[in-house]
Formats: structure tokens, C-alpha cells, sequence
């Protein structure tokens, strides 16, 4: 029976994972559904307008009829620009609800699968890993090897490709330097944000403002402030004070927090916070779900030593020893040096343990027979892992509570 309860599969613990492959077409459909209302209510409002005013001046003979019939040609052309519009919202609906049926599909399969030493459970984790992987190679960058992932693996309803593309090509812009494309993104984007304290707008516009003031053009830059960084003063934003400053001081300026603004380290804080933003907006994580995936593992086998300066591992130079613990690898030490412990219900220390003056804890009958086989002389005890020579009188005993 208790081996049953252990290998009895539990979906719910699964899903905890899994929670963004639902949440990001839920997001997106939330998205499509607002810009296609705010394109339907802003051409229906220019529409009856224009329709109503036609309709007056025909009626009281002010217009000419050929002028008449090209403003309802132009009514005509703004419904056909609006019915293509609809079209490709109506495209990317499609979309996202096949893969909404393909991701239930996925999830549904899990609860189909009564053991984990079932083959179809390994099936699953297979398609599951293949998922994080992809995942991962998209938020570094590397695309194109996620799509050939996903398209040979058949999984492509199931990795988040277009968003993280688009996102990505978004960031890099920005490090390099050009705005276009993440103010293009903020004004698609602007509906869903407004009622988010979001302000990747506003800085995106005050380093239009620094680079404006940066070539010398300083009435351009009043301008541009009078227009896009004025109307935050209302919210008192530090900022606004900040670039009113910019004026006064030169590129060249060692004064702070000038200096800091117009450094080139600015666009890297806006690649940052364009990612933060974008992943609030859509529900995603800011870290790779495998890096989740392997923490939870990372954890389990997590023990104080794994992080010693005198660990036995592959990642430390002062090693003479190789390891093939997965927490000492090079690999995967950095992910897992801010993890917790795992915690032990039965105790692995040995009996009557003793603490030397570096830290390191042994038994005490043992740490004095393997001094007695270095050849040291009575009351004195060397730390067999770092050959440290110590004094019996230093040594302390420790209790465990």
C-alpha cells in the first residue's frame, strides 16, 4: 500500500507548473477582444459622424453631389479597412483558441495517467521537458532553435513562439538603442496598460528627451518635454524635476543623477523594464519555467557542504576531487545557491560531535583516530578536508537541538 501512495500520480502538484501555458491564451484573448472594441468604437464614432453630416448637407442641398458620393466612398474604404482589421483579429482568435484546445488536451492527458511508473507518464514528462526547454531558449534569444525544437517535436501549439519572438526583437532594439519599435509596442498596447502603474512610456519618452538634449538640440527638447513629460508633473514624478535639470548640465557633467542619466547604461534599464512590463501584461514569469523545474529538484538534494569553499566539485578551483553531484556542478551551482536546504527527518550526524575553530563539525572519536594515523602528537587534531592543524583546547562540543 505504501508503495502505491508513492508512485500514485498527482495532477494538481503537476499543474502548479504548468499554470502560464493556460494563463498567456487567456491574456491574449483578453487582449484581442479590447483592441478589436477600441478599433470597432472609434471607426463607429467617426462613422456616424461623418454618415450624419453627409446626410444633413445632402438634404439641405449645400454639397454638390460628387462631393457627397466621395465622402460615402470614404465611408466605404474606412468599413473595408475595418472589415480587413476584423479579419486578422478574427485570425488570430482562431489561433488562440487551437491552441487553448490543444494545451487543455495536453493537461487533460495527465489526469488520464494513474501511476508514475506508467509509460504514458514518461511520454508526458517528455513533451512537458521539450515545452521547458523551448521556453528557455526563447527568453535567451535563441528563436529560431526553439521553433526547430518545437516543429520536430510537434509542439508547437504548445510554445508561446510569436509572443516571445516579438518580445525579444522588441528588447534587442532597445539595446541597441532605438525606441521605434517599443513605442510602436506601447501604443498597440496602450489600452491594456493605462490602469497599470506602468511607466515604460513615460521613460521611453524622457530618453527621447535626454538624447534630443544629448545632440544640443535644446528647443526640440523643451518641446518634446512641454509635450510627452510635463503632464506627469501632476503625478509627481521625480523624473519630470530630474529632466528639467538635464537642461542646465552638459553630456559631459560629473554631477549626479545626470550623470547616471545620460549614461549608456539607460538602455539596458529600459531593455529591463520593457521585459518586466511585458511579462505583467501577459501573466508570464520572469524566470524560465525550468529553471523552476530544476530548483524544486535542486532543493531536494541540497546540502550545507554542496556551497563550502572546500567542496569537492568540478566548479571549484581549490578542489582537488571531481563530484558528480548535480548541486556542486558547474552547471547548476549558481541556480541553486540561493535555495533552501532540504529538510532531513532522520539525523546523519555522527556521535558526540565537536566543532573545530574553521566551522567544520566531526565525531569525535573519529576526527582524534584519524589524527593519531597523521602522526600528530597527543591533543592535537587536523580537519582531514582542509589539513588544518588545530589545538584539542580550541575544539568545542556541539549539541544538536
Amino acid at each position: 500500500m505504501a508503495e502505491l501512495n508513492f508512485t500514485k500520480l498527482n495532477p494538481e502538484s503537476h499543474l502548479l507548473l504548468d499554470q502560464p501555458l493556460l494563463r498567456l491564451p487567456v491574456e491574449l484573448s483578453r487582449k484581442n477582444f479590447k483592441l478589436t472594441a477600441v478599433h470597432v468604437e472609434h471607426d463607429k464614432k467617426h462613422l456616424l459622424g461623418a454618415l450624419k453630416a453627409t446626410a444633413n448637407d445632402s438634404f439641405s442641398g449645400q454639397k454638390d453631389p460628387s462631393e457627397t458620393l466621395g465622402s460615402l466612398d470614404n465611408m466605404i474604404n474606412r468599413m473595408k479597412n475595418l472589415k480587413r482589421k476584423m479579419e486578422g483579429f478574427h485570425e488570430e482568435e482562431k489561433t488562440t483558441h487551437r491552441q487553448t484546445r490543444q494545451r487543455l488536451e495536453h493537461l487533460h492527458n495527465l489526469y488520464q495517467i494513474p501511476s508514475l511508473a506508467d509509460v504514458k507518464y514518461d511520454e508526458w514528462s517528455r513533451i512537458r521537458l521539450n515545452r521547458l526547454i523551448a521556453d528557455y531558449l526563447l527568453r535567451n534569444g535563441y528563436s529560431e532553435s526553439a521553433r526547430a525544437l518545437a516543429k520536430e517535436k510537434g509542439i508547437e501549439d504548445l510554445v508561446d513562439l510569436d509572443v516571445f519572438v516579438q518580445c525579444h526583437r522588441v528588447e534587442e532594439s532597445l539595446r541597441r538603442g532605438s525606441m521605434q519599435e517599443c513605442l510602436a509596442w506601447c501604443s498597440e498596447h496602450r489600452e491594456l496598460t493605462r490602469k497599470t502603474s506602468n511607466t515604460l512610456e513615460f521613460e521611453l519618452r524622457l530618453q527621447q528627451f535626454i538624447e534630443l538634449r544629448r545632440k544640443g538640440h535644446l528647443m526640440e527638447a523643451q518641446q518634446h518635454a512641454r509635450k510627452f513629460i510635463s503632464s506627469n508633473v501632476e503625478h509627481k514624478n521625480p523624473e519630470v524635476q530630474r529632466a528639467a535639470g538635464l537642461l542646465a548640465n552638459s553630456p559631459e557633467t560629473r554631477v549626479e543623477p545626470y550623470r547616471t542619466m545620460y549614461s549608456k547604461s539607460r538602455w539596458d534599464f529600459l531593455a529591463n523594464l520593457f521585459l518586466k512590463t511585458h511579462h505583467e501584461l501577459f501573466s508570464l514569469p520572469t524566470r524560465p519555467l525550468l529553471h523552476f523545474a530544476l530548483s524544486a529538484g535542486l532543493s531536494a538534494l541540497k546540502t550545507p557542504s554542496c556551497h563550502s569553499k572546500y567542496a569537492s566539485s568540478s566548479s571549484n578551483a581549490s578542489s582537488t576531487t571531481t563530484t558528480v553531484c548535480p548541486i556542486c556542478s558547474t552547471e547548476l551551482n549558481e541556480l541553486a545557491r540561493n535555495l533552501r536546504h532540504v529538510q532531513h527527518n532522520k539525523s546523519s550526524v555522527e556521535h558526540d560531535p565537536i566543532v573545530l575553530p574553521n566551522g567544520r563539525v566531526y565525531g569525535r572519536d573519529r576526527l582524534l583516530e584519524m589524527s593519531a594515523k597523521f602522526g600528530l602528537e597527543e591533543g592535537r587534531v587536523k580537519d582531514p578536508t582542509t589539513s588544518e592543524v588545530f589545538d584539542i583546547s580550541q575544539v568545542r562540543k556541539v549539541f544538536i537541538s
